[in-house]
């Protein structure tokens, strides 16, 4: 392992360094931990796939209770990252610090909270969450167990994004993939090995969210060049939450709204049955793996991002910005065409005995894959606007592929098209949410640039 950069260091590092090669080396990391969080995900999926198409449809109804849960803990952990590498960027190491502890804390207290009402009130959650008779017994059981990890998982995504803005993802990536692949070994073992069925699934889930944040904890308060987590730097207030709410809000949208829109898509499949519900659970997480890896790369472009605009660099945060999205439209590109000609096996090696799922879902997946590359557009314009500080337009952004864009096309396709409605709504939903968003980036990159131009920054 290469040895750990100071601050001062790192400062130079993210204002000299080339961008072709400082967003790459950051972006590994975290491309590494998404692509290894999307694959146990999916891992879930696979394995859960076996007990039957209902059970398979309870991992898809859940997904949006997980999705909101995660939605919360990405707005304040990406809210506290956004203004601790902007105060790092300025050089303000003591504010920076009690942004961290206020992430860490606040992450444990919501997520506790939460986990009591979700366990509470589950089974009429599941329900509301789009389940069928068919599947909610298996959704209940499902739930119970990964609502019970909800305060790691919510500290743990807090401490991760954190890590990250400090330009320390290598850390985050340690923590939050040994989790990931604990995960992939212990499905296996408590679903078929101890014949606990959906319920192993959840526990070890449960178990793998608890190992990443003991793991995520050590490395804040152990590694060099990372802010510790300490409680004597716990001091909330007013205007510390408003600035989370500031720039975490846009992440709040993009997750709490992709669980929104997946209520709205379980209830949209309804009359199809299961099979409807199962498949599209599975196109859901073969096209989060896909774009696991854009996410990932821009998680890289954030902390320069981040630090550039701190230090009033705005002609490298452009460059920056144009680098990533370059980059990442070609990784689309690429995984899009494979994803296109193995659409029929991928889908078939979750559900080979449902031939019904099959159809739905290769479909599906194959409509998914023509548009997979404008999700470059919107994942940057995403994390660029956010990052540089336009709340407003980086919600509007957050909220387009998933929410502005797809939940009216949901209300109309489907009973005007059936099926195929069903199938067709997100790629239609990213053709117009690729368009607004491009619109808005292009905005704030003319006004940083009206900045540049009054006031000239170095390269």
């Amino acid at each position: 392992m290469r040895k750990a950069l100071t601050e001062e260091e790192k400062y130079r590092q993210m204002m000299e360094e080339p961008v072709n090669t400082l967003i790459p080396r950051l972006a590994l990391p975290s491309m590494v931990s998404m692509v290894v969080v999307a694959v146990y995900n999916m891992a879930d999926t696979f394995f859960v796939s076996r007990l039957g198409t209902s059970a398979s449809g309870a991992v898809g109804i859940v997904f949006s209770m997980a999705a909101i849960i995660q939605a919360v803990a990405f707005m304040i952990g990406m809210g506290c990252g956004n203004e601790i590498s902007r105060l790092l960027g300025a050089k303000k190491q003591e504010e920076a610090a009690r942004f961290v502890a206020i992430g860490f804390f606040t992450e444990i207290i919501l997520g506790t909270i939460i986990a009591l009402f979700g366990i509470v009130y589950c089974t009429p959650l599941v329900y509301a969450l789009g389940s069928t008779e068919t599947i909610a017994p298996y959704a209940i059981r499902y739930a119970r167990y990964i609502l019970l990890g909800t305060p790691f998982i919510m500290a743990s995504l807090g401490m991760n994004n954190m890590l990250r803005f400090q330009g320390n993802s290598f850390y985050s990536m340690l923590g939050i993939s040994t989790g990931g692949i604990l995960n992939m070994f212990l499905d296996p073992l408590f679903i078929y090995g101890f014949h606990m069925g959906i319920m192993g699934a959840a526990v070890a889930t449960t178990i793998s969210q608890i190992v990443s944040f003991s793991i995520l904890l050590y490395q804040c308060n152990k590694m060099p060049a990372c802010i510790s987590v300490s409680l004597k730097n716990f001091k909330p207030s007013l205007k510390r939450y408003i600035l989370i709410l500031k720039f975490g809000l846009p992440s709040l949208a993009r997750q709490g709204i992709a669980g929104v829109s997946t209520i709205i898509l379980n209830f949209s499949a309804h009359p199809y049955g299961d099979a409807a519900i199962a498949a599209m659970a599975i196109v859901m997480r073969i096209t989060m793996f896909i774009n696991s890896l854009v996410i990932g790369f821009g998680q890289g472009f954030q902390p320069v991002c981040g630090y550039c605009y701190g230090a009033k660099n705005y002609k490298r945060v452009e460059k920056a910005y144009y680098f990533s999205l370059k980059v990442c439209f070609s990784i689309l590109v690429v995984m899009g065409v494979v994803v296109f000609i193995f659409a029929k096996p991928l889908i078939t090696a979750f559900r080979k005995e449902d031939a019904e799922v099959i159809r739905i879902g290769f479909l599906a997946l194959r409509l998914q894959c023509l548009t997979i590359p404008l999700a470059a557009q919107l994942t940057m314009a995403n994390m660029f606007s956010q990052t540089t500080g336009y709340p407003l337009r980086a919600s509007i952004v957050a909220l387009l592929r998933q929410g502005i864009c797809l939940i009216p096309i949901l209300l109309v396709l489907p009973p005007l098209f059936g099926l195929l409605g069903v199938q067709s709504s997100q790629p239609v939903s990213d053709v117009f949410a690729a368009i607004i968003a491009f619109l808005i980036t292009d905005g704030i990159l003319k006004e940083l640039r009206s900045k540049t131009d009054a006031k000239p920054n170095p390269q």
